[in-house]
Protein backbone atom coordinates (compact mmCIF):
# COMPACT_ATOMS: atom_id res chain seq x y z
CA UNK A 1 0.00 0.00 0.00
CA UNK A 2 1.30 3.96 -1.11
CA UNK A 3 1.85 5.91 2.12
CA UNK A 4 -0.78 8.69 2.53
CA UNK A 5 1.43 11.50 1.51
CA UNK A 6 1.51 9.76 -2.15
CA UNK A 7 -2.69 9.34 -2.31
CA UNK A 8 -3.30 12.88 -1.40
CA UNK A 9 -0.44 14.35 -3.44
CA UNK A 10 -2.14 12.19 -6.69
CA UNK A 11 -6.14 13.22 -5.75
CA UNK A 12 -4.79 17.28 -5.36
CA UNK A 13 -3.93 16.41 -9.14
CA UNK A 14 -6.16 14.70 -10.27
CA UNK A 15 -8.73 17.32 -8.74
CA UNK A 16 -6.78 20.16 -10.27
CA UNK A 17 -6.68 19.05 -13.97
CA UNK A 18 -10.68 18.21 -13.61
CA UNK A 19 -11.25 22.06 -12.15
CA UNK A 20 -8.62 23.15 -15.12
CA UNK A 21 -10.26 21.82 -17.90
CA UNK A 22 -13.43 22.94 -16.78
CA UNK A 23 -12.42 27.12 -16.11
CA UNK A 24 -9.86 26.95 -19.40
CA UNK A 25 -12.08 25.08 -22.38
CA UNK A 26 -10.02 26.12 -25.82
CA UNK A 27 -11.28 26.80 -29.01
CA UNK A 28 -13.52 29.97 -29.77
CA UNK A 29 -16.72 30.70 -27.93
CA UNK A 30 -19.88 29.16 -29.54
CA UNK A 31 -22.45 31.49 -31.52
CA UNK A 32 -25.70 32.53 -29.79
CA UNK A 33 -27.70 31.20 -32.97
CA UNK A 34 -25.43 28.50 -34.72
CA UNK A 35 -26.10 27.35 -38.08
CA UNK A 36 -26.97 24.28 -38.59
CA UNK A 37 -29.19 23.04 -40.87
CA UNK A 38 -27.68 22.50 -44.99
CA UNK A 39 -29.68 21.79 -47.88
CA UNK A 40 -27.88 20.19 -50.81
CA UNK A 41 -28.88 20.97 -54.67
CA UNK A 42 -27.55 20.15 -58.09
CA UNK A 43 -27.54 22.63 -60.81
CA UNK A 44 -26.75 22.03 -64.79
CA UNK A 45 -24.06 23.59 -66.48
CA UNK A 46 -26.75 26.15 -67.61
CA UNK A 47 -28.11 26.87 -64.55
CA UNK A 48 -24.68 27.55 -62.88
CA UNK A 49 -23.69 30.10 -65.53
CA UNK A 50 -26.78 32.18 -64.73
CA UNK A 51 -26.51 31.74 -61.30
CA UNK A 52 -22.66 32.74 -61.05
CA UNK A 53 -23.57 35.66 -63.70
CA UNK A 54 -26.26 36.82 -60.78
CA UNK A 55 -23.51 36.31 -58.11
CA UNK A 56 -21.11 38.49 -60.01
CA UNK A 57 -23.90 41.14 -60.33
CA UNK A 58 -24.95 40.96 -56.74
CA UNK A 59 -21.46 42.17 -55.56
CA UNK A 60 -21.62 40.35 -52.17
CA UNK A 61 -18.46 38.97 -50.82
CA UNK A 62 -19.62 35.48 -49.96
CA UNK A 63 -21.57 32.91 -52.26
CA UNK A 64 -23.35 31.57 -49.50
CA UNK A 65 -24.49 34.69 -48.30
CA UNK A 66 -25.85 35.29 -51.45
CA UNK A 67 -27.60 32.38 -51.91
CA UNK A 68 -29.31 32.82 -48.44
CA UNK A 69 -30.59 36.25 -49.70
CA UNK A 70 -31.50 34.61 -53.10
CA UNK A 71 -33.39 31.44 -51.38
CA UNK A 72 -35.23 33.69 -48.64
CA UNK A 73 -36.11 36.47 -51.00
CA UNK A 74 -34.35 39.10 -48.95
CA UNK A 75 -33.77 42.51 -50.98
CA UNK A 76 -30.68 42.35 -53.18
CA UNK A 77 -28.46 45.32 -54.55
CA UNK A 78 -27.05 44.91 -57.78
CA UNK A 79 -24.38 47.48 -58.64
CA UNK A 80 -23.92 47.24 -62.53
CA UNK A 81 -20.46 49.44 -63.71
CA UNK A 82 -20.36 50.77 -67.01
CA UNK A 83 -16.90 50.58 -68.07
CA UNK A 84 -17.52 53.07 -70.73
CA UNK A 85 -18.78 55.92 -68.55
CA UNK A 86 -15.61 55.55 -66.07
CA UNK A 87 -13.43 56.04 -68.75
CA UNK A 88 -15.23 58.83 -70.03
CA UNK A 89 -15.41 61.03 -66.97
CA UNK A 90 -11.38 59.74 -65.83
CA UNK A 91 -10.66 61.04 -69.20
CA UNK A 92 -12.94 64.06 -68.77
CA UNK A 93 -11.10 64.86 -65.06
CA UNK A 94 -8.06 64.81 -66.88
CA UNK A 95 -8.71 67.56 -69.54
CA UNK A 96 -10.12 69.41 -66.89
CA UNK A 97 -6.58 69.37 -65.17
CA UNK A 98 -5.14 70.18 -68.78
CA UNK A 99 -7.51 73.27 -69.08
CA UNK A 100 -6.65 74.10 -65.14
CA UNK A 101 -2.92 73.99 -66.23
CA UNK A 102 -3.12 76.37 -69.38
CA UNK A 103 -5.22 78.53 -67.63
CA UNK A 104 -1.96 78.96 -65.17
CA UNK A 105 0.70 79.06 -68.26
CA UNK A 106 -2.24 81.82 -69.96
CA UNK A 107 -1.40 84.23 -66.81
CA UNK A 108 2.32 83.45 -66.27
CA UNK A 109 2.73 84.34 -69.65
CA UNK A 110 1.04 87.41 -69.90
CA UNK A 111 3.36 88.56 -67.51
CA UNK A 112 6.06 87.60 -68.95
CA UNK A 113 5.08 89.47 -72.16
CA UNK A 114 4.26 92.90 -70.05
CA UNK A 115 8.31 92.66 -68.34
CA UNK A 116 10.26 91.22 -71.65
CA UNK A 117 9.12 93.11 -74.35
CA UNK A 118 7.94 96.71 -75.95
CA UNK A 119 4.53 97.48 -75.90
CA UNK A 120 4.01 96.85 -79.87
CA UNK A 121 5.56 93.31 -79.44
CA UNK A 122 3.27 92.55 -76.54
CA UNK A 123 0.10 93.61 -78.52
CA UNK A 124 1.06 91.33 -81.45
CA UNK A 125 1.95 88.21 -79.15
CA UNK A 126 -1.50 89.42 -76.97
CA UNK A 127 -3.28 88.87 -80.13
CA UNK A 128 -1.66 85.43 -81.34
CA UNK A 129 -2.86 84.13 -77.85
CA UNK A 130 -6.10 85.82 -77.83
CA UNK A 131 -7.03 84.07 -81.36
CA UNK A 132 -5.72 80.28 -79.59
CA UNK A 133 -7.71 81.43 -76.32
CA UNK A 134 -10.70 81.12 -78.59
CA UNK A 135 -9.99 77.94 -80.00
CA UNK A 136 -9.53 77.13 -76.35
CA UNK A 137 -12.57 78.27 -75.49
CA UNK A 138 -14.57 76.33 -78.31
CA UNK A 139 -13.28 73.05 -77.61
CA UNK A 140 -14.33 73.46 -74.01
CA UNK A 141 -17.96 73.98 -75.28
CA UNK A 142 -17.73 71.17 -77.39
CA UNK A 143 -16.73 69.16 -74.81
CA UNK A 144 -19.81 70.74 -72.57
CA UNK A 145 -22.39 69.38 -74.86
CA UNK A 146 -21.15 66.30 -75.36
CA UNK A 147 -21.32 65.52 -71.80
CA UNK A 148 -25.00 66.68 -71.28
CA UNK A 149 -25.63 64.69 -74.36
CA UNK A 150 -23.65 61.33 -72.66
CA UNK A 151 -25.28 62.65 -69.43
CA UNK A 152 -29.00 62.09 -71.00
CA UNK A 153 -28.58 59.02 -72.78
CA UNK A 154 -26.51 56.87 -70.48
CA UNK A 155 -26.89 58.40 -66.71
CA UNK A 156 -29.84 57.04 -65.16
CA UNK A 157 -32.50 59.57 -63.40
Amino acid sequence: MPPKSAISKNQKIFEMDNISKKSKQGGRKQKLDPCRNRYVFYLNDAENCTLNAMYLQSGKKGFSSFLKSLVLNKQMKVVKIDKASMDYYMRLTSFYSQFQAVGNNYNQTVKALKTNFSEKRVLVLLRQLEKATFELVAINKKVMELTAEFEQKFVPK
